[in-house]
């Protein structure tokens, strides 16, 4: 078996995980996930200011003082880090060490493939590219845009030479990597039952041991903190998923025939997982700008709440006309309260406008009415120039459109096919007509069995959910439909939300699509990543039976 590890979920992640891993224990190679559809835009953003740009430079500072370490420890490196100019990176990487052999991975860039006029357009590559790289004797190998899964399958293809038809092989690594692409996901971090984890101040970040079949143990590095527990792994393999086949731009992936089992203090094995042919397309991450925008906060307090929010927007209103503008009254106040605090509400007004000295002016605008409004007005930030708001949407390319090339570290350039076979076909649908349990209920928060995992996808929301006692789930399929999940989640009443039960976790997953309007960088909803979804939803009160409790 190797040891893949996982040492970034983002960016912005722990900044000395690189050198903790490294550290930390053996490990045969070591990935970092850079990438999300907002951080292509940040990316696109910065590569509008400087065409040099355009990569994730932490990684980069990362390496100044990890590099060396990984060379002497036989430590190969691979990463997406390389954003929108991946061959910037390797050139800046060469320069902090000379012996260090990179090699990168092109291609994902369309932007001149019918997406002009796009900040970004960049297809999710497979593995095959970073294969060829690693065969060829790479250290580091950065890439742009590819499955954050990739990162991971990649290390395993070339260390056991699997050919492109081994697609159980494809899909148990693909799991892994789905599993560890998120770092401290996956070992306690987000956890829906963090309490029950014994030290979770330094979460250590996870690995897979992968074996030539395919299949794999997630682990950690001796002596740091979270836990790696069935449950832990469980939460992120529902993240960010729609239906069973999770499909990759290499392989689809039967999430319903996964099978998790716990392997010793901090080890779960997974494996049972089939692969099937992946499909013709190309997933691709667009991203557009669409205006600006800006936002401001009222603090209304004590008495006459809805009075106060009445006259503030009015006063608003009036002063830059309604056009654009959205509100939402937050009532965070109690009555007769024994703080200043807990006596205000929020009233939270956005503003998006094609005009940038409106988005601009909406907020001094506000500022003026400090002396002419409500009683205690109060706003909890300056004024503030606003800022240009992107818009993700998700395409989809022929696989045969995307020219696939591996740079290899003396520069020679390896077109990688596309795949000779493809295929997505239907997937029966579970039986959930087992008896549920019966007897006399009671009224507790559906978060006392059930556990979530909740994110966003474009404009979407995903929320898986799942219960521990495999007892519990006949219940949990009865009680979970779409129009109860519309009923304990109101803002998605009007949503059309997809329910994919999978019970060989004992879990069902929830697409609600719309929740976020155009995506996270538009969204003004007060959780505009959805990452409180599930705990909303686990806050809520139904009647269970008391035989699961």
């Amino acid at each position: 078996m190797i040891r893949v590890g996982n040492a970034s979920g983002f960016y912005g992640d722990r900044f000395a995980a690189v050198r903790e891993m490294l550290t930390g224990g053996p490990l045969d190679y070591l990935t970092g996930d850079y990438l999300a559809e907002l951080t292509m835009l940040i990316l696109g953003r910065d590569r509008m200011k400087d065409p040099a740009r355009g990569y994730a430079r932490t990684f980069l500072r990362q390496l100044e003082d990890t590099l060396d370490l990984a060379l002497e420890r036989g430590v190969r490196i691979v990463t997406n880090a390389g954003g929108l100019n991946p061959a910037g990176l390797a050139a800046a990487i060469r320069e902090l060490n000379p012996r260090v052999r990179v090699a990168h991975v092109e291609g994902d860039d369309l932007r001149s493939h019918g997406f002009d006029g796009a900040l970004t357009a960049n297809a999710y590559l497979g593995c095959w590219g970073i294969v060829e790289c690693l065969n060829a004797g790479a250290d580091v190998v950065v890439t742009g845009r590819v499955t954050d899964a990739s990162l991971v399958v990649a290390p395993a293809a070339h260390h056991f030479g699997w050919g492109r038809d081994h697609f159980d092989r494809l899909a148990g690594a693909t799991v892994a990597g789905h599993v560890i692409e998120c770092g401290t996901q996956a070992t306690g971090g987000n956890f829906a039952f963090f309490t029950e984890i014994p030290d979770l101040t330094h979460p250590g970040f996870p690995i897979a041991e992968i074996a030539e079949d395919g299949s794999s143990v997630i682990t950690k590095h001796d002596g740091t903190g979270g836990a790696v527990t069935v449950d832990t792994v469980k939460a992120q393999l529902l993240y960010e998923i729609a239906g069973p086949r999770y499909l990759g731009p290499d392989v689809t992936s039967r999430f319903d025939t996964v099978t998790l089992t716990q392997d010793g203090p901090d080890r779960v094995a997974i494996a049972g997982v089939t692969g099937e042919a992946p499909p013709d397309t190309l997933k691709v991450c667009v991203n557009t700008l669409d205006g600006f925008r800006n936002g401001m906060t009222f603090v209304l307090c004590g008495l006459d709440i809805d009075g106060k929010a009445t006259l503030a927007r009015k006063q608003l209103v009036a002063a830059i006309g309604a056009d654009g503008l959205e509100w939402t009254l937050a009532r965070t106040d109690h009555v007769d309260a024994d703080t200043e605090e807990a006596a205000s509400a929020l009233l939270h007004v956005t503003i998006h406008t094609p005009d940038p000295k409106r988005a601009k002016a909406f907020s001094r605008a506000a500022v003026e009415l400090a002396l002419a409004s409500y009683p205690g007005f109060t706003l909890t930030s300056p004024p503030g120039d606003g800022s240009p708001v992107g818009v993700y949407r998700p395409e989809y390319v022929p696989q045969d459109a995307v020219e696939h090339v591996a740079v290899l570290p003396d520069g020679t350039r390896t077109a990688i096919a596309p795949p000779a076979v493809t295929a997505v076909a239907p997937v029966p649908v579970p039986d959930e007509t087992s008896p549920v349990p019966g007897g006399p209920a009671k009224r507790v928060p559906l978060g006392t069995i059930v556990g979530a995992r909740s994110g966003d996808k474009g404009g979407d929301a995903n929320l898986g959910v799942w219960v521990r006692d495999p007892a519990a789930y006949p219940w949990l399929a009865a009680e979970l439909t779409v129009d109860r999940i519309r009923e304990l989640l109101p803002e998605a009443k009007e949503l059309d939300i997809d329910r994919h039960p999978l019970p060989n976790l004992n879990a069902i997953n929830f697409v609600l699509h719309g929740l976020l309007g155009k995506g996270v960088a538009a969204s003004s909803r007060f959780d505009p990543q959805a990452k409180s979804l599930g705990e909303w939803l686990r806050s809520r009160y139904v009647d269970i039976p008391e035989d699961l409790l």
